[in-house]
């Protein structure tokens, strides 16, 4: 494989496979992207649950980017530790993890977190944990635009919610939150027009909670694949997450998009069992196993057919299997990165073809200290 790739490593010899590489150079060149899409940093709120890193939220805060977005408490906590100033805990807490989310506000008093509901039940039981600690919790409201995953209809019983949370003097009632996550859309014509009716029901619900009276302060819409759509809107955070490290999923879906791999898998052949065989260290303990194949795209391997794999091996049939020794490295990129990124306890940073570091995946777990 040519060395003048901007992934090959000039020495691997001392490189374990499978091996997690980062590339600060390239990720820094997809946070200027994010950036000039959205205009400015103040419509900007990043989702960290991609890459999981305190190095890389770090990045982000250096251009100005201070408002980001979660999935998890730990992930939550990472962005306290960081001293971001306004995080939203984009997934409701239900159960345990409302005292959880109490205690991030305890335990990093200079940022500001919020979350999500959807219902009348878990309003009241944040209500009541909020009495108790005579907090005020900042909420938004969870809106279902289509995705069929979380969020309420947004219809009078949403009005209805929204009221709720703004008269109760135990909640800060923030705005909206709308994930559109179902539109995957190749071309940005259509795509843009299927974000434009998801997005309207959204500002129809806007426009009937004002007709009570009350004001929306916030919304914050949208993931990756509407980002551009979203970027562009006045009075809206968008919250891209994939585009720090790119995926070969969302390379080939959205050709539109501007962002770089800065990510890859190096991963070494570790058996030939028969002719036109070859099969890599790369298994489901190594890399996002829940779609079907490919899992990866090997680079310099393109004409491969991915056709099994198990816990440890990735097995693929080439008819350039003879070109290939037991040992041989590559390079691949995951066709999705976030789940990937989980699976490693820490991520080699490359610079001019060298590793030149490591940062630690810290929030990949479901807890750090809280």
């Amino acid at each position: 494989m040519s060395e003048n790739t901007w992934y090959a490593l000039k020495d691997t010899s001392g490189v374990n496979s499978p091996s997690l590489l980062v590339y600060p150079e390239r990720i820094e060149e997809n946070i200027r992207a994010m950036v000039a899409i959205s205009g400015s940093v103040s419509n900007l709120r990043p989702h960290i649950k991609t890459h999981k890193m305190a190095e890389i939220v770090q990045m982000q805060q250096r251009h100005g980017i201070q408002k980001f977005k979660c999935a998890t408490i730990a992930e939550a906590e990472l962005l306290g530790q960081c001293g971001a100033q306004d995080i939203l805990l984009a997934m409701q807490p239900v159960g345990a993890n409302i005292s959880r989310f109490f205690t991030l506000m305890d335990a990093f008093p200079q940022s500001r977190f919020s979350t999500l509901v959807d219902n009348e039940t878990t309003l009241s039981q944040i209500v009541q944990k909020a009495s108790e600690a005579n907090r005020i919790a900042s909420l938004y409201l969870d809106i279902n635009s289509g995705m069929n995953r979380t969020g309420c209809i947004p219809d009078e019983r949403a009005v209805s919610l929204y009221g709720s949370m703004e008269n109760n003097p135990n909640i800060a009632a923030r705005g909206f939150h709308a994930y559109d996550g179902h539109i995957h859309i190749s071309d940005l014509h259509e795509r843009t027009e299927a974000c434009n009716i998801a997005f309207q029901k959204v500002l129809d619900l806007k426009d009937a909670i004002k007709k009570e009276g009350i004001i929306v302060p916030d919304i914050i819409a949208g993931g990756s694949p509407s980002f551009p759509i979203h970027g562009k809107r006045t009075g809206v955070d968008a919250s891209p997450g994939t585009t720090l490290l790119w995926d070969a999923r969302y390379s080939e879906l959205f050709p539109d998009m501007p962002f770089l791999h800065a990510a890859v898998l190096f991963i070494r052949i570790i058996s030939k069992p028969e002719e036109n065989i070859i099969c890599f260290d790369l298994g489901h303990k190594s890399v996002a196993p829940e779609m079907g194949f490919p899992r990866v795209q090997i680079l310099g391997l393109e004409d491969s057919e991915q056709i099994g794999q198990s816990e440890e091996h990735l097995v693929v049939r080439t008819q350039r299997a003879d070109e290939f020794e037991v040992g041989d490295g590559f390079y691949a990129i995951p066709v999705h990165i976030c789940p990937t990124v989980a699976k490693y306890e820490e991520v080699l940073t490359i610079s001019d073809g060298a590793v030149s570091g490591t940062w630690k995946v810290a929030a990949r777990n479901q807890k750090i200290t809280l």
